[in-house]
């Protein structure tokens, strides 16, 4: 046998990864063994395999997925670039965070005023998004506006509805609605892809949030201690009724209504 050959624990040691890892790395055709023994199946490897196996250790230290790994090491151009976008936006998720933290502990827990408002059913197009937990929601949310807003011609301010499950899961939908002044046919909304619905109407829960939409959840927490405090079933879905224009308003100056069904929507 060739005496570059090193067995794979030695390689192991060697490259600072697991036996284990370098099995599995074999059998996704990330790091393949130089050579295998045809009776026991025992991998050995060249020294020189010891920079990729290296490599390939640092960058999942750097929560590279396996298949970008593969993509890095057959030389892809912009392979990181996925991984670069990923990682900022979980950075300016937790910086959100930060803030709403911030928060809670300079002005406490929120104790917004809550109202009860009525509201009149009203013709809406809707479309739905899913979202993979809610840590996601803020994306889904704007995917499902964005496509409402390239879909239907405007003359005027949009009135937009956001629509979220009171439990949020690992997996669920959110709902975005545009109202419209009047009930449209069916059809050019099925075109692009959107329903027409009517948005029931009916007693509501309501408080009012002015402020980035990262902390709408402190408005929301306010608005669902008041239900149940006073034992109103907590019915969804909850409605964020977006008062500003956020091309247009400070994120600290935007105002969006956060409403609970208090009762059976008609």
């Amino acid at each position: 046998m060739d005496g570059d050959l090193l067995p794979i624990g030695q390689f192991a040691r060697l490259s600072r990864l697991s036996v284990k890892q370098l099995r599995h790395y074999d059998e996704l055709g990330l790091l393949v063994p130089a050579h295998v023994d045809a009776d026991s199946g025992y991998r050995y490897y060249r020294r020189a395999q010891a920079r990729q196996a290296l490599s390939i250790g640092l960058l999942r230290e750097l929560d590279v997925p396996l298949p970008v790994i593969a993509e890095v090491l057959s030389g892809t151009a912009d392979a990181l670039d996925g991984v670069r976008a990923a990682l900022e936006a979980e950075l300016a998720r937790r910086r959100r965070t930060l803030a709403t933290l911030e928060r809670v502990m300079a002005e406490g827990l929120p104790a917004t005023p809550v109202r009860v408002v009525t509201e009149p059913a009203r013709p809406v197009a809707m479309t739905r998004e899913s979202a993979t937990g809610p840590a996601d929601v803020a994306r889904a949310t704007s995917a499902a506006i964005a496509r409402l807003m390239r879909a239907v011609p405007l003359t005027g301010p949009p009135r937009l509805i956001g629509l979220f499950p009171i439990e949020l899961d690992e997996a669920f939908e959110v709902g975005a609605a545009l109202v419209l002044d009047r009930d449209g046919a069916a059809e050019p909304w099925e075109r692009a892809g959107l329903s027409l619905e009517v948005l029931p109407g009916g007693a509501f829960a309501c408080a009012t949030h002015v402020g980035p939409y990262d902390q709408i959840s402190l408005t929301a927490h306010a608005v669902l201690a008041w239900c149940a405090e006073r034992g109103h079933p907590l019915r969804g879905p909850i409605h964020e009724v977006y008062v500003s224009d956020p091309a247009t308003t400070e994120p600290d100056r935007l105002v969006t209504h956060l409403m609970i069904p208090l009762e059976e929507q008609r």
